[in-house]
């Protein structure tokens, strides 16, 4: 769940944080990735972090007390690290969908509890656990969204989720969105899922799966996903 389209608040949040000490460290750079989304970065380098599997963060504060992000582990200063974990958002992915292994049996109780109480089907929700964070319940991105299903925690404090590190917690919250997405848009799964990754408003605005390439990427995946888990 990552609404780098809707809104800003969180990549704002740090850039007001950055901005507090731009004397003492690098400048700000406003980077708009090729989906659209964008972000602003301290990172000594001439190219952004992408938003995939692979990609490893520390976050630290340096000797002026400031937060900062690179991609290069820090001396001597306690840090800690952030992953990007949306494995099925990366358009140029060369993994094949279609055959990738799945998660057949993690969390089943869990994932069929949720799944029973907002009349989700199962498979889905085993889909967008598995294209969110690959099922590593402590997933972490620095967008702030959390677990296996990725909540941000402005949508876990809505859903009623206290700590969506709490791999049946985090389900049930975001099985419990996703249900909320599928009652929006009339059980259309392609656009609830569009709207999990990219928020209501986009798809709203849109009329339809928004025109950002990692949105259109993850719903994608996230359809091959849902019938493999489907015919199991």
């Amino acid at each position: 769940m990552k609404y780098a389209h809707t809104f800003c608040s969180p990549l704002l949040a740090l850039f007001l944080v950055f901005a507090s000490g731009a004397t003492h460290g690098d400048a700000i750079k406003r980077i708009v990735h090729s989906d659209g989304s964008v972000e602003f970065s301290n990172v000594k380098s001439d190219s952004p972090l992408a938003s995939d599997g692979a990609a490893t963060v520390y976050r630290y504060q340096d000797k002026y007390g400031v937060v900062s992000y690179s991609g290069e582990r820090p001396a001597n200063t306690k840090f800690s690290v952030i992953r990007f974990y949306c494995f099925a958002c990366d358009p140029s992915s060369t993994v094949n969908w279609d055959t990738t292994p799945l998660f057949a049996s993690r969390y089943h109780e869990q994932i069929a509890t949720a799944a029973k109480e907002f009349d989700v089907d199962p498979a889905l929700v085993r889909a967008v656990i598995h294209a969110e964070s690959a099922f590593n319940p402590r997933a972490l991105s620095p967008k702030g969204a959390q677990g296996l299903m990725q909540l941000m925690p402005a949508t876990a404090n809505e859903l009623g989720v206290v700590n969506a590190m709490i791999a049946a917690d985090n389900i049930r919250g975001g099985a419990h969105y996703l249900a909320q997405m599928l009652a929006r848009f009339r059980g259309d799964t392609k656009l609830a899922t569009a709207a999990y990754n990219a928020g209501p408003g986009a798809v709203s605005r849109h009329n339809g799966i928004p025109p950002y390439a990692e949105t259109r990427a993850y719903v994608k995946k996230v359809g091959i996903l849902h019938r493999r888990y489907a015919a199991l």
